[in-house]
């Protein structure tokens, strides 16, 4: 499989906007699926109300690997600009009574930073190697990678020529987005790889193209690898199996359908503010007295769309000018194609509220 390589340490400047990035990756005992149906339903329940109390700190993507693997069953993916939160999510999974029946097979941490190779034609902002988190596609592909010691052997500019190399065979596949982080002295591996993708077929044929590669003779080591289906959590539960026992019910009317996000003090007429909705992290703006709310993450390059510069109801990327409607997150303008999520917002209170689940985007070109 096809990895970056990189190494030396990041300069200062990165440390304010850098993210720890986790992917566990969770087995069910076979014993939870004999259990009653309320019991099933019931600690499913305490999972789900377990993971979206800590998305209100940090971004979290659910995925389904039953059928897929037969060592782990679901996947959660998880950014946070501190190693404390990932230790609070696990205290809160495992003190379920759903997780007295998990275990944890596998389980990968890493950073983000700057690359140290410069890509060819360079449009994307360095920054954004900084800002990763789970996106729209259908697919995850997830697996830890670690270079050979002959690679750190080599001069720069002969790595240099190796990674320009990579990296055109990579754009070949503009459907398959990568997201690189690094371990190195922080978990067994020195790289965290994941693929995002509508197009499987897609990424294997990536893939194989780069096992052609001059810089693949120096892969050490690039499995397990995990192909993941993105799901909502109480789907992701549901798909465990054992019918009668399913959580997939709309969420309740009322107070539990919002989230209490800000205080309408917090964001001024013309502002923006970041919050986090159920492990996404959500960009408010404040237009003539109307709050918004969409998807933070630019859908073509991750870019922090509450930095972006807002024009009526549309925001533009601060990174490469994409353009989203800020009532629906519809994309005005290339180079992104698809839309962010939008929210339903009310202020009551001087309480800012936005609905857990966002609105369903129109279908696009």
């Amino acid at each position: 499989m096809g990895g970056p390589g990189a190494n030396g340490p990041a300069t200062d400047g990165d440390a304010p906007r850098r993210q720890f990035v986790k992917f566990s990756m969770f087995k069910v005992d076979p014993a939870w699926r004999r259990l009653p149906d309320a019991e099933r339903v019931q600690g499913k329940r305490e999972l789900v109300e377990a993971v979206d109390a800590m998305g209100s700190k940090m971004l979290i993507g659910s995925y389904s690997l039953v059928g897929i693997r037969g060592d782990c069953d679901f996947l959660l993916w998880q950014v946070s600009p501190s190693l404390e939160e990932f230790q609070e999510l696990g205290t809160a999974i495992f003190s379920t009574k759903m997780g007295s029946y998990l275990t944890l097979p596998y389980s990968f941490l890493a950073m983000t930073r700057r690359s140290i190779y410069k890509t060819p034609d360079l449009t994307e902002p360095s920054e954004s190697r900084l800002t990763v988190g789970p996106g729209t596609a259908k697919y995850l592909f997830v697996y830890p990678f670690v270079k050979t010691r002959a690679w750190y052997e080599l001069d720069q500019e002969t790595r240099q020529e190796m990674m320009t190399e990579h990296i055109t065979v990579g754009r070949k596949y503009p459907s398959v987005k990568l997201n690189t982080t690094y371990s190195y002295g922080i978990d067994d591996q020195e790289f965290v790889v994941s693929f995002e993708t509508d197009n499987p077929a897609d990424f294997l044929d990536l893939v194989m193209e780069l096992r052609e590669s001059k810089a693949s003779m120096y892969t050490l080591r690039d499995t397990p690898a995990f192909t993941c289906l993105a799901m909502p959590l109480p789907e992701v539960l549901d798909s465990l199996g054992a019918e009668g026992a399913t959580v997939t019910q709309p969420a309740a009317q009322g107070a539990e359908g919002w989230t209490q996000v800000a205080a309408l003090s917090d964001l001024p007429e013309g502002g923006s503010l970041v919050v986090h909705v159920t492990g996404e992290q959500v960009a408010l703006f404040n237009v003539a007295d109307t709050v918004y709310a969409i998807g933070n993450r630019c859908s073509h390059a991750n870019g922090p769309l509450a930095d972006g510069k807002v024009n009526g109801t549309t925001v533009t990327c601060p990174y490469h000018d994409s353009q989203f409607d800020l009532a629906t997150g519809e994309p005005l303008r290339p180079p992104a194609v698809r839309p962010v999520p939008a929210y339903e917002v009310k202020v009551d209170d001087g309480a800012i509220y936005v609905a857990k689940a966002p609105v369903k985007s129109a279908p696009t070109g």
